[in-house]
Formats: structure tokens, sequence, C-alpha cells
């Protein structure tokens, strides 16, 4: 990137202040970018707690629903589940960090009689695997909820960390490198400029010298 310039002294002024800014915005930027790196780091470590976690759980709530499948007839275990005796509802909201809207849910289970029993049937006719099937699925609720927020906040964090990062790029490797040679080549320039006219004076003291003597 070349920014074209004129070599006066009112140019290299605008371009001083341009590239005192150009500098203060990269830092800025920087400063920005690393804190994004933090969060998202903790985000993504926060991630793979909880995905462990939830597939630990809802894969021993699976199994018990293939073992269960087996001990009783499917309709004995779609009878079971047919009504159950909780509801899920999720409120969507938004927070921040670092300027940027990540979703935030809040969720309550709403219970139908004892909220203690979670379980929509009576125990005489299902099997203990299909109980425990449940109750995991209950437990890996919360976490499922989490691990949808923290993952949408990964990947808008992931999105804003790449803009950020290409604004950094290009302040450090091609307006700020652009700004300061043209500071240079005004600089130059003027220099040179003052050379001449320097040059000029004395030859002008010269002759001025010569015929008054």
């Amino acid at each position: 990137m070349e920014i074209r310039v004129s070599p006066t002294r009112m140019e290299l002024l605008r371009l001083k202040k341009r590239h005192a800014m150009a500098v203060r915005g990269h830092k800025l930027l920087k400063d920005k970018l690393d804190e994004l790196m933090k969060q998202f780091l903790e985000l993504v470590r926060r991630d793979r707690d909880l995905r462990e976690q939830i597939d630990a759980k809802l894969g021993e709530a699976f199994r018990g629903f293939l073992i269960a499948r087996g001990a009783m007839s499917a309709a004995a275990v779609d009878a079971a589940l047919m009504y159950p005796k909780e509801t899920v509802s999720l409120k969507a909201g938004q927070r921040h960090i670092m300027n940027v809207a990540v979703p935030s849910l809040e969720w309550t289970f709403e219970h139908e009689g004892d909220a203690t029993n979670i379980y929509p049937y009576g125990f005489a006719y299902t099997s203990t695997e299909l109980d425990t099937a449940i109750r995991l699925l209950s437990e890996a609720m919360p976490g499922l909820v989490e691990l949808a927020e923290v993952e949408k906040a990964v990947e808008l964090l992931g999105d804003e960390i790449e803009k950020t990062r290409r604004r950094v790029n290009a302040l450090e490797y091609v307006l700020i490198p652009s700004l300061e040679r043209s500071i240079k080549y005004i600089t130059m320039k003027l220099d040179e400029a003052e050379r001449g006219n320097l040059t000029r004076l004395m030859k002008v003291k010269e002759i001025v010298r010569e015929r008054g003597a």
C-alpha cells in the first residue's frame, strides 16, 4: 500500500499525526486480540470439559436405553416414556465478552406433581436400566444447555479474533510501514530543499559580496 503525498511540511505534519493514531490503534487492537485469545482459550477448555462429561453421561444413558429395550418390549418402553413429568423452559439472552455479544441461556425445569420424582412411570413394570437412563438424561440437561452456550460463544469469539487479527496485521505490515516510508520520503525531500535553499543563499551572498567589492 503506497500513499501518494506532496512533499510539504503540512503533509508531513498530517502524516505524523496519522502515524501516531495508527500506532495507538495497533496497540489497542493488539491488547484486545490478546484478551480475546485469553477468553477464547478459557472457553475452549470449558467446552472440552463439558463435552467429555456430557458424552460420558449420554453414552451411559443410551446404553441403559438399549439394555431396557432388551429387557422390556418396545411397546412397554414407549408407553413408559409417553407422558414425561418434566418440561424444560429455555430463555435466550445475551452477554458481552470484549464487546462481542454471545448467547446467555437460562433454563428451568417444570415438574408435574412431586418435584423429586423425575420418572414418568411406576416402577412395577420397568427395568432399573431405564431408571438409570432417565436419571442420567435429567442430570445431563444443565450441561447440554451450558455446552450449547459455550460452543456458540467459542464460534463467535473465533470470528472476532480472526477479524481483529486481520486489522492488526493490516496496521502492522501495511499501513504503518507505508506511513513511515512516506514520512521518510517527505523528510528527505524537505531536507534536500533546505540544503538547496541554503546553497542558493550562500551563492547569492557570494555574488553580492563580489559586486560590493
